[in-house]
């Protein structure tokens, strides 16, 4: 499904990747989202883990990992040994930092690749995880059948991720921005179903967790009003358009509330 608006190309796939590296090696983005870069934040990511029922000494991938904070968490909280893998140098940098400092780089490593081409082996994780990401990857049936090749026999997957409604999405989320906003090229549940379906995974829980959204936008508006007081020229030198946001974040809202827009968790398994 294709929720672009009508005579509005569709981003290059090498252009959309190109821009969200671009976006989140940022430092605008940890200003206003904090470590972790997705709606729910370590409340809902321990509520994947739980749900995925992690192991000590399990192996997990964290595909496009950001800084790495839901991989160190993993490692600390359960005990599991983890890969990260993003495509942003900047980002797996501070994420190999922050591991070191932590005292987890015998058990946390990050690794710079593609969803659509994994360099790993098949069958070698117990558990791949993905957090608002999948909405992202310009080809998302390669990277869902990557997360199965990659998965042990018996292994599963975890995700969660931005929803839309069958209906699609106002004219205002479908831009570029809303592109990398995780937000444009999002799929309704039963669209993430097919793919993992399609890739070879059977999917055995999916919750909805709209409210994430709404809290995150929330999150984002208070800080951008604590920072226009307090470091109005930090937002300058990162190139934040006060008012720009406030149109998305306003239109974000707005279809939370109608329905069109939402959020959701989904664990798959790979048969054995």
């Amino acid at each position: 499904m294709s929720t672009h608006p009508v005579g509005m190309p569709r981003p290059a796939d090498s252009e959309l990747k190109a821009c969200c590296v671009q976006a989140y090696s940022g430092d605008v983005v940890s200003l206003l989202l904090g470590e972790s870069y997705h709606p729910g934040g370590f409340g809902l990511t321990r509520q994947l883990a739980d749900q995925l029922t992690l192991r000590p000494g399990g192996r997990v991938l964290d595909v496009a990992c950001g800084p790495g904070a839901t991989a160190r968490l993993l490692a600390t909280e359960y005990d599991v040994s983890v890969d990260g893998i993003d495509l942003a140098p900047a980002v797996l940098a501070r994420a190999r930092a922050d591991a070191a400092t932590a005292g987890l780089a015998d058990r946390v490593r990050f690794h710079e690749g593609d969803s659509d081409a994994l360099p790993f082996p098949a069958d070698t994780f117990d558990v791949v995880i993905c957090e608002c990401a999948l909405c992202l990857f310009p080809d998302k049936q390669s990277a869902a059948a990557e997360f199965a090749r990659v998965l042990r026999p018996g292994g599963r997957i975890g995700l969660t991720d931005v929803i839309i409604a069958e209906s699609g999405l106002p004219p205002e989320l479908t831009d570029l921005t809303a592109y990398i906003s995780c937000i444009a090229d999002a799929r309704p549940a039963d669209g993430y179903i097919g793919l993992l379906t399609t890739a070879g995974l059977r999917v055995s829980t999916v919750r909805n967790h709209d409210h994430a959204v709404t809290a995150m936008l929330d999150h984002i508006e208070a800080r951008i009003k604590l920072l226009r007081i307090t470091a109005p020229d930090t937002l300058r030198a990162n190139g934040l358009d006060r008012a720009l946001a406030a149109r998305y974040l306003n239109a974000a809202r707005q279809a939370v509330a109608d329905g069109s827009l939402g959020y959701t968790l989904m664990v798959a398994e790979k048969p054995r």
